[in-house]
């Protein structure tokens, strides 16, 4: 796998765990953490070199991702245990809760913060410090409230999480053989 780039940058080295899925193509660069079990898929770039990134454990960021963060106090990069962040989704400055859902092809900005069981739709841009609220559905461009999620929708998140953990090592098992 070295097509992967773990690069230190002024002084802070990402510091990955073990057990996480590191795709082919990933550029992860300076003060980075990744929990046990999180996977990172094929071609994103987690770049901490401003501010810190943190990913939780069994959390994913899917393909084509970006994460980034402010130089700005206050504005580092929190992806919480069990999150879902959907394919060529753009971090920046934010916090994902413990088991939020960011949606494909998103654009999270500077302070904002998607609380546990809430989702961002896909295609949506949530502005500068807003929140999507715990238990709701925020989308459009810009993201506003859209619905309160079911009971369905919650598990059906938390669901999508565990499969990515288990897709994780299916993949990891077929590049190491």
């Amino acid at each position: 796998m070295s097509d992967i780039s773990i690069i230190t940058l002024n002084g802070k080295t990402p510091r990955i765990h073990p057990t996480a899925f590191i795709a082919p193509g990933c550029r992860i660069i300076g003060d980075v953490e990744i929990g046990e079990g999180a996977s990172i898929w094929y071609n994103c770039v987690i770049r901490a070199d401003v501010g810190p990134i943190r990913i939780g454990a069994r959390s994913n960021i899917q393909d084509g991702s970006v994460v980034h963060c402010d130089a700005a106090p206050g504005f580092p990069t929190i992806i919480g245990e069990d999150a879902l962040v959907g394919h060529l989704a753009m971090l920046h400055g934010c916090t994902v809760a413990d088991r939020g859902f960011v949606g494909l092809g998103t654009i999270v900005m500077d302070g904002c913060t998607i609380e546990s069981d809430a989702m961002l739709a896909a295609g949506a841009m949530l502005t500068p410090g807003k929140t999507v609220p715990s238990g709701q559905l925020w989308g459009g461009r810009p993201a506003r409230f859209m619905r309160d999620l079911d009971e369905a929708a919650i598990m059906g998140m938390r669901m999508g999480a565990a499969h990515y953990v288990h897709n994780a090592e299916v993949h990891k098992a077929a590049l190491s053989g």
